[in-house]
């Protein structure tokens, strides 16, 4: 046919063609090609992702085996075109449109690839943290984001490498001998990110904390939900996502609620100013022995009438609960209030309220 032979911008009509052709199937295709691909990445996770599941796996590394697919035919398909002789451009190798559209091409192939590879990291976690889960251990737990992380941050810097390497011609044994003299002040530059990656690490060896645990410190109360390279991560009680850097959790004082071992209730009741001094030492002994008998109480409790309140007799209740669990603490304290309710009415005793007495004198004139 005339057209593959005729020259358009220096090239033939076939080699546009192929051009051309080859774009489009990379584009078209690339769902396709995807999954060939991810299938055989995932023979190898095969054996040790079966609870996570290809589906999984084909929803993670989807978009950058796309990316990389099409980028791919992009790079296939400039073979087969050259520019005008006319256009008088540098050839490759030396500075020019040539030699800056390749190494852009090359630049944007490698960060498919680290994007791919973080993708992996990311599948990776998924099965170390499903087999975290049948562990009693909660160490693993906090600790599988952590490497997720760690192994995000090495492909990164190897794919960083790559470029410098192959595009800007950098002698990485140099660059990294360099980094030793360049160190400190690099060090000093990134205090504050240091100062997070060791907080990290103190936590980790010092486990002041577990994922799940509930705890609070420098104004913030919530549970753990992932530990990082910089900072931690907490879901507060108002269900909002607060960012705490590690360096400032290992320099402030931290209360754990979920390492007590017992639940402290303490109040105390009014009575009326018309209680007798029987009916209160009745009342408190009845408390106590509720408290007492109870099996999800400790056998200490304090039971004392305390105080001449400005309107009530005070009697303070004290007790530890047997349990962690928020919710059961409630169920045990309220429990225990509707016996203490009963106790009073029991005695022909009631509850005291804010009141005031008005005395009038009246005049004797």
């Amino acid at each position: 046919m005339d057209f593959f032979n005729q020259v358009y911008l220096g090239n033939t009509g076939l080699d546009w063609t192929l051009f051309i052709g080859i774009i489009l199937i990379s584009v078209l295709l690339k769902k396709v090609f995807s999954r060939i691909i991810a299938h055989i990445i995932y023979l190898i996770f095969k054996k040790s992702a079966t609870a996570v599941g290809r589906d999984k796996f084909d929803e993670i590394v989807k978009k950058p085996l796309e990316f990389i697919i099409v980028l791919g035919g992009i790079f296939m398909a400039g073979f087969y075109i050259q520019p005008p002789e006319e256009w008088g451009l540098a050839p490759l190798g030396e500075f020019g449109v040539r030699t800056v559209i390749k190494d852009f091409m090359y630049i944007l192939l490698v960060y498919g690839i680290i994007w791919l590879g973080m993708k992996l990291a990311e599948y990776l976690g998924l099965i170390f943290a499903h087999r975290a889960t049948v562990t009693d251990s909660k160490l693993d737990d906090q600790l599988v984001p952590f490497l997720v992380d760690l192994l995000k941050v090495l492909v990164a810097v190897v794919g960083i490498f790559i470029i410098l390497s192959d595009v800007f011609e950098v002698n990485i044994a140099t660059l990294i001998a360099g980094l030793g003299v360049g160190g400190i002040a690099l060090a000093l530059a990134s205090k504050d990110s240091i100062e997070n990656l060791l907080g990290s690490f103190t936590i980790f060896f010092d486990q002041p904390f577990k994922v799940g645990d509930f705890v609070t410190f420098g104004g913030v109360t919530g549970t753990i939900e992932k530990v990082g390279f910089r900072s931690t991560r907490i879901r507060t009680t108002e269900k909002t996502y607060v960012t705490v850097p590690n360096r400032n959790i290992i320099n402030t004082e931290l209360d754990n609620f979920s390492e007590r071992t017992h639940r402290r209730a303490r109040f105390e009741i009014g009575l009326t100013y018309d209680t007798t001094a029987e009916q209160i030492k009745k009342i408190s002994e009845d408390i106590l022995e509720v408290l007492m008998t109870n099996e999800l109480t400790t056998n200490d409790p304090i039971v004392r009438f305390t105080a001449f309140g400005d309107s009530s007799l005070n009697v303070l209740v004290q007790y530890l609960a047997f349990t962690k669990e928020y919710q059961a603490y409630l169920e045990l304290n309220e429990k225990i209030n509707f016996q203490i309710m009963e106790i009073v009415y029991k005695h022909g005793a009631s509850f005291a309220f804010p009141s005031q007495s008005i005395y009038i004198e009246k005049n004797k004139n």
